[in-house]
């Protein structure tokens, strides 16, 4: 009799250690992160290093992070696995793959985007991803250079560890018109600096307010310009921000 209850309390016992190991190992959240191969080359270049970047990350905070080159997967059956989506180097290509990620950004799904994944012009015909943006692209600098930023919000999750400036590396910087800080939803967390300017050689922005990174409050995502070229991740305190910005947008509270 006792021996039989000693063999079910070990079994009960290495049932439980199974569980709580399974319970350890259960990501705290899953991302999935979306990119293009055949892109403009400096563009692939950053992809490739965030993915690098980001699966470190995700190993030593806990967290799933997914890549694909499907764009086909933004769809409402695979979301549905993730809360948090990341477009690094482009963005859906048609209305099946849109209708989907706005379902899913209004049932409460995360978003965070890197610079050409926000690009919009008059031809882009998306009228809810500019509303969503907040802003339409107006101008860049060429060539890419490193630029001086201003961090105009320590107080959001993504920026606290920042210094009130920075120098970023090289990339190249968009212009916005209209402005995003126009728009009353959206929060603006860092901005070139006015010493920068003239900005560029062949392409050049020559002075005016111009956010980098921001969120529109309606929703939880964040947009970043970073995103030019194979640079973006070789500064520490940058880093800090693409880390902090992933782990505020996959925190379920």
């Amino acid at each position: 009799m006792k021996r039989n209850l000693l063999k079910t309390a070990l079994s009960l016992f290495i049932l439980l250690i199974g569980q709580t190991t399974t319970f350890a190992q259960s990501p705290k959240f899953r991302v999935l992160a979306l990119y293009s191969t055949n892109v403009e080359s400096d563009h692939v270049d950053f992809a490739m290093q965030a993915m690098k970047f980001y699966s470190r990350f995700a190993a030593e905070k806990g967290f799933a992070f997914d890549t694909t080159s499907r764009w086909e997967d933004l769809n409402n059956e695979k979301l549905k696995n993730y809360q948090v989506v990341v477009w690094l180097n482009e963005f859906p290509h048609n209305q099946a793959q849109r209708s989907a990620f706005e379902k899913f950004m209004a049932n409460g799904g995360a978003w965070l985007g890197f610079h050409v994944s926000g690009y919009n012009d008059k031809y882009t015909k998306w009228p809810w991803f500019v509303s969503f943006l907040g802003a339409t692209f107006y101008n860049n600098n060429w060539p890419p250079l490193p630029a001086k930023m201003i961090v105009d919000d320590n107080t959001h999750p993504a920026t606290k560890r920042l210094p009130k400036t920075y120098t970023a590396p090289i990339c190249e910087w968009y212009g916005w018109k209209p402005n995003p800080r126009d728009n009353k939803d959206i929060r603006v967390l860092m901005t070139l600096s006015p010493e920068n300017y003239p900005l560029g050689k062949k392409d050049i922005i020559t002075g005016g307010d111009i956010p980098v990174v921001w969120t529109n409050t309606k929703y939880k995502m964040i947009y970043m310009n970073m995103g030019h070229g194979d640079k973006n991740f070789d500064s520490d305190v940058q880093n800090m921000m693409f880390e902090d910005a992933i782990i505020w947008l996959g925190d379920k509270k």
